[in-house]
C-alpha cells in the first residue's frame, strides 16, 4: 500500500494530505457518505482525492465497532451529556420506540431524539477524533512519501548518469 501511494503522482503534502482526508472522515457518523465527503474535504484543501478514498480504508467493517463507539463516548464527554454504556442499546432504545411509518409520517418528531442523543455526540466526537487521526496520518505519510520520491528520484538519476557514461564511453 506505501508502495503504491507514493507512486500516485503529486506532491508529498497532496498525497498525504488527502490520505489523511479519508481517515479522517471515517470517524463521522455519516456511514454512506465517506466518499464524497472524503473527496470534498480534499478538494478544499487543494490535497489527491483519489488518495482520499484511498484513506477511507481506515474506516471499515473490522476498525467501526471501535470507531463508532469512541466517537459516541468522547462526543458525550465533550458536550457533558451523560452517555450509555451500551452504544447500540442508545440506537435501539431511539430507534426501536417508533415503527417505519411513524418515522416517514414525521421524521423530525421522531427521529428527533436520536439525532440530539446519538448522532449529535457523534459527530462532536469524530471531529475531535478525526483531527487527531488527521495529524497522525499526515504526519507520518508525509514524511514516507518525501523520502519515497526522493530515494526514487536519486535512483533515476544515477541510472541515468551511468546510461550517459556508457554511451558517451562507447562513442
Amino acid at each position: 500500500m506505501r508502495h503504491r501511494l507514493a507512486r500516485i503522482p503529486g506532491t508529498p503534502y497532496a498525497i498525504a494530505a488527502g490520505f489523511a482526508c479519508g481517515a479522517a472522515v471515517s470517524f463521522t457518523p455519516f456511514l454512506g457518505l465517506h466518499f464524497l465527503l472524503a473527496a470534498l474535504m480534499a478538494w478544499i484543501i487543494g490535497a489527491n482525492i483519489l488518495t482520499s478514498a484511498m484513506g477511507t480504508i481506515v474506516g471499515n467493517p473490522w476498525t467501526f465497532p471501535f470507531i463508532l463507539p469512541a466517537t459516541y463516548h468522547v462526543g458525550c464527554w465533550l458536550l457533558a451529556m451523560p452517555g450509555k454504556e451500551n452504544f447500540l442499546g442508545q440506537i435501539n432504545d431511539t430507534l426501536g420506540r417508533y415503527n417505519l411509518m411513524e418515522i416517514l409520517s414525521s421524521p423530525m418528531a421522531t427521529l428527533g431524539p436520536f439525532l440530539q442523543t446519538t448522532l449529535l455526540p457523534m459527530f462532536v466526537g469524530g471531529l475531535l477524533l478525526g483531527s487527531i487521526i488527521w495529524g497522525l496520518f499526515f504526519w507520518v505519510l508525509e514524511k514516507l512519501v518525501r523520502e519515497y520520491k526522493h530515494k526514487r528520484l536519486s535512483k533515476r538519476a544515477k541510472a541515468a548518469k551511468s546510461r550517459r557514461e556508457v554511451t558517451e564511453s562507447g562513442k
